[in-house]
């Protein structure tokens, strides 16, 4: 994908790349992605890596979310799927998509705006952290 973007593959994109594929199910923060990188690579800066970081999520191979703790970022698995939402579990952080979207019940009550954009997630406990509850 970076090729056919005209995005040279270099040791440091694939490494970081080879990183974020840990992390399909749950995200990570960029500070974690930079610690990460950093330790592999002494001389890479904050800016290369989130200037890559952008790159991916433009692209669409991660999702970017802000947390009150900071950005976060996942590995996006499947690139032509289709629009969906998250359920976040508050132990563990593992995400489960919901693929349906509940924009029509808000559309309904917003008359006369446009809307231009949204993100609906839900919070909880996955069926693992909750029997351990």
């Amino acid at each position: 994908m970076l090729q056919s973007h005209h995005y040279r593959i270099t040791k440091q994109r694939r490494s970081l790349l080879e990183y974020l594929c840990g992390f399909k199910e749950q995200y990570v923060s960029i500070t974690q992605v930079t610690e990460h990188m950093k330790q592999l690579y002494p001389g890479m800066s904050y800016n290369t890596v989130y200037r890559n970081l952008k790159d991916f999520s433009e692209l669409g191979i991660i999702e970017t979310k802000n947390k009150p703790t900071g950005a976060c970022v996942k590995y996006q698995c499947d690139f032509d799927r289709l629009h969906h939402h998250h359920f976040i579990c508050q132990n563990c952080g593992r995400v489960r998509e919901v693929k349906m979207c509940p924009l029509t019940i808000f559309q309904d009550q917003l008359e006369g705006c446009v809307i231009e954009g949204h993100r609906f997630e839900l919070y909880g406990l996955c069926p693992k952290c909750a029997k351990l509850q």
